[in-house]
């Protein structure tokens, strides 16, 4: 009785927080957990995709790298863009590049194909994130930011994440297994899919502008440079989260392939896998959220690092597809951390920069994974496939722990608060 009433109780305060939240904030929630499905739908096989097109680890770097690279290329541009025009216009661009994505990975009939269709992805999940990330910011409260997030989430990363991977993995068996011709049917799903989030945010989201034009320099680079008027610590902000992005940049497209290819797991237990991880996030998402918004965001980051860690080291050791299962498990932690990282992100500037702030963060932050994809595919092909999760483990606690350390907690930092700590130091 006392787990009903608690049930009962946590899904009256989540509708209770929802109810309150701005119109624009629910609507991008929905287009995003909409993405996430799709995401899930596919992500358990593109890598083995791309493999069975007859490319090579090493090439499935460059495929990812030179999607990234393009992708951060833009992000600057997009964040001043945002700030000045709005986020819907750019929202709307988003999702055509998307569609166009989906629609060449579909017809590909060679992985070099594929390159053109991750150039348009990246193209329009760049400035995608960037939308819903500017509306995140600016519509939620700070002391009920986390956890918003952790509620879009636990919805996103956790419900869909569970369901996405299950569907994909009926629909890879209904059409032929783990090959070609299972595979790509799932991409023009997603097609179909995404282009009625295109609608929804045509129809349902507000023109609203956080920008001021005004405030804002004419001059490109003087415009990004104003950012960093809040302080040195944004400089040690971009590296972290740079170093913070390499399980999902440097491991993310050959986990499944080595668990695919190394550990002989089936579209079953690839599907299982990233459908254990989404659990996670169903079961500590809201709470991570609310405990980020009463502790800080830094001792949730240092909480969850180590199970991302031993998820790695289980997935290289694992004997059986029941470990494989557990590694993918514990990768859910990674979304946890991850949480907590971007409501510091959020935190680090005003609202009137929040579009070239990302801007800049996503460019880094694509850069940066675009080379190390490549440089795990590398490791891959002439070192040894467990050592580009081992490479990520290392560079984990030597760098970015070191790094987190002499950050401020930015649970109650104002911007102007963190320019005089930074210029202090």
């Amino acid at each position: 009785m006392r787990v009903v009433e608690t049930t009962v109780g946590a899904v009256s305060r989540g509708y209770g927080f929802i109810k309150r939240q701005q119109r624009d904030w629910k609507i991008s929630a929905v287009r995003s957990n909409t993405s996430f499905f799709l995401d899930y739908l596919i992500d358990p096989y593109f890598s083995v995709y791309v493999i069975a097109l007859g490319a090579t680890a090493t090439q499935l770097g460059i495929i990812n790298s030179v999607g990234m690279v393009v992708g951060g290329l833009v992000s600057p541009f997009l964040g001043i863009l945002i700030d000045r025009l709005g986020v819907k216009r750019i929202y709307l661009i988003a999702i055509l590049l998307l569609a166009a994505s989906y629609l060449v990975f579909g017809l590909a009939q060679s992985w070099a194909i594929v390159i053109i269709g991750m150039m348009a992805y990246w193209l329009g999940s760049s400035p995608g994130t960037q939308a819903c990330a500017v509306i995140c910011a600016n519509s939620l409260a700070s002391k009920e930011r986390a956890t918003g997030m952790a509620l879009c989430e636990t919805v996103g990363m956790g419900v869909i994440g569970v369901v996405g991977p299950i569907v994909g993995a009926l629909l890879v068996t209904t059409f032929g297994g783990v090959n070609v011709s299972g595979i790509r049917p799932l991409f023009f799903i997603c097609l179909a899919g995404t282009i009625v989030t295109f609608f929804l945010i045509l129809t349902q989201l507000s023109d609203r502008r956080w920008g001021s034009t005004s405030g804002a320099s004419p001059n490109f680079f003087k415009g990004l440079s104003e950012v960093f008027k809040q302080g040195h610590n944004l400089k040690r902000w971009i590296l972290i989260t740079c170093i913070t992005t390499l399980p999902m940049s440097m491991i993310g497209p050959y986990r499944q392939v080595f668990a695919h290819d190394v550990k002989g797991a089936d579209q079953y237990i690839l599907g299982i896998m990233v459908t254990a991880a989404g659990l996670v996030p169903i079961v500590f998402g809201v709470f991570i959220g609310r405990l980020a918004d009463r502790i800080g965001r830094k001792k949730l980051i240092y909480m969850s690092m180590p199970f991302v860690w031993l998820s790695n080291l289980i997935l290289i050791w694992a004997p059986n597809t029941g470990w494989l299962v557990v590694a993918g498990a514990l990768q859910g932690f990674f979304l946890l951390s991850s949480l907590p990282s971007r409501a510091m992100s959020r935190e680090l500037v005003p609202a009137e920069q929040m579009g070239r702030w990302l801007g800049i963060l996503e460019f880094c932050r694509m850069f940066f994974a675009a080379g190390s994809v490549y440089l795990g595919g590398i490791i891959w092909d002439h070192i040894g496939p467990q050592y580009v999760f081992l490479t990520v483990i290392a560079t984990d606690i030597l760098i970015r722990v070191p790094l987190l350390l002499g950050m401020p907690e930015t649970l109650h930092l104002k911007p102007k608060e963190n320019s005089v700590m930074s210029h202090q130091h």
